[in-house]
């Protein structure tokens, strides 16, 4: 490689930081073409130009007991990642969230003089604050996504940028429901669906079947609805095709889309959503929604023990109150989550509500994210080479 590239590594492990890393990586780019970029991403951050060293989805596992599962894979891949930073020494290292895997990365890095960046602050504020240690000893700098994280920060003596969420930026501030549905030939007269179980295959394993079994008895209560459902890939396709067959579900009113998640949350008057980014990304696009969640009862309890709010939904965080259900582990049945759905689609003044309170987040996050984001790279970035020994 020419002398006159400089190289920073990002690490993303799961699909919303591959989202963030790609962002990043045309901004970066935009700036600085000199700069090239290696470590781990996924289509989307190849696309722009990363070389990625290992797959992504190594790293996509969430829970504990999901975790464990894979545990001696993963940690060989981060074994052998650490190696090869080592070794090839990039100028900087970017850790994309996945703060369980990074911040380990990112504190081995750092100790031996690398500059280093976490990119979204872990949820201290929601459960296992005591991250913030680490997150102290691993990062020079934290890009934060939303407002009330960098005050958090400083206060723990970590020095951070408030950058805004990405999403924010990307997403239309008025979508255009008619115009989606009429791109999707939604046809029919009946309240749209979106049902959103998960991005990764394994929580395909404790949702698809459930979400099929909600669909099932919401379209007793509304016959005249249809839904859609976005996958991101081969396998949770191949996951939510089994539970149909499992559980009968052929028979309902539902298209399966290829990814597109955000065109049919557009086009929904509700949708329910697996807890995670698709919450905020429903919220961006005003779609009213009911939140839910299942994992292994072992991972929930541990988790449950270590959290700190009433709940867990990016909307709901954001606002700081209950503004849409949540129906977690236990409370995640059919039968509850089809009323709880039925009663949004039939109340018209609270899906309004709940829309105008979606749009004051969306242009509250609205930041122009990716300027901010390299702006904060390339002063790190400045910063470590003026400071780094010449000769």
């Amino acid at each position: 490689m020419s002398a006159s590239v400089t190289r920073i590594a990002l690490v993303a492990g799961e699909p919303s930081g591959d989202l963030l890393g790609a962002e990043l990586i045309a901004a970066l780019r935009s700036r600085r073409p000199d700069l090239a970029f290696c470590g781990i991403g996924g289509p989307k951050m190849r696309a722009a130009g990363l070389d990625s060293w290992f797959p992504m989805e190594t790293l996509a596992v969430r829970g504990y007991v999901e975790v464990l599962r894979r545990y001696r894979e993963i940690v060989r891949v981060r074994r052998q990642l650490i190696a090869r930073l080592r070794r090839e020494r990039p100028a900087m290292l970017i850790g994309i969230d996945a703060p369980d895997f990074n911040l380990e990365v990112e504190r081995q890095l750092r100790a031996q003089g690398m500059p280093t960046i976490h990119y979204v602050c872990p949820s201290i504020w929601a459960w296992r604050g005591e991250r913030v240690r680490l997150l102290r000893e691993a990062a020079d700098h934290v890009l934060a996504l939303f407002p009330f994280e960098q005050p958090l920060l400083e206060r723990n003596g970590v020095a951070s940028t408030y950058v805004g969420h990405p999403l924010a930026d990307l997403l239309p501030v008025e979508p255009d429901r008619a115009a989606m549905r009429e791109q999707l030939r939604l046809t029919r007269a009946g309240p749209v669906i979106a049902l959103l179980p998960g991005s990764r295959e394994g929580e395909l394993e404790y949702m698809a079947e459930l979400f099929v079994a909600t669909a099932k008895l919401l379209h007793r209560r509304l016959p005249q609805a249809q839904f859609l459902v976005p996958l991101l890939s081969r396998e949770t396709r191949g996951r939510f095709e089994q539970a149909l067959y499992a559980q009968d579900g052929h028979e309902l009113p539902l298209q399966i889309l290829f990814g597109h998640a955000h065109a049919a949350l557009t086009a929904a008057d509700a949708a329910l959503v697996a807890s995670g980014t698709a919450t905020l990304e429903a919220a961006l696009l005003r779609c009213p929604m009911v939140i839910t969640y299942r994992m292994a009862d072992w991972s929930w309890r541990l988790m449950r023990r270590k959290g700190y709010l009433p709940y867990g939904g990016l909307p709901n965080i954001l606002a700081g109150r209950f503004i849409v259900p949540e129906l977690i582990q236990e409370h995640a049945t059919p039968e509850n989550l089809a009323q709880a759905l039925g009663n949004l689609v039939g109340d018209a003044p609270l899906r309004q509500r709940l829309q105008e309170v979606f749009g004051l987040m969306h242009r509250d996050l609205r930041q122009g994210s990716a300027a901010r984001t390299a702006a904060a790279v390339l002063g790190v970035l400045t910063d470590a080479q003026r400071a780094a020994p010449r000769g």
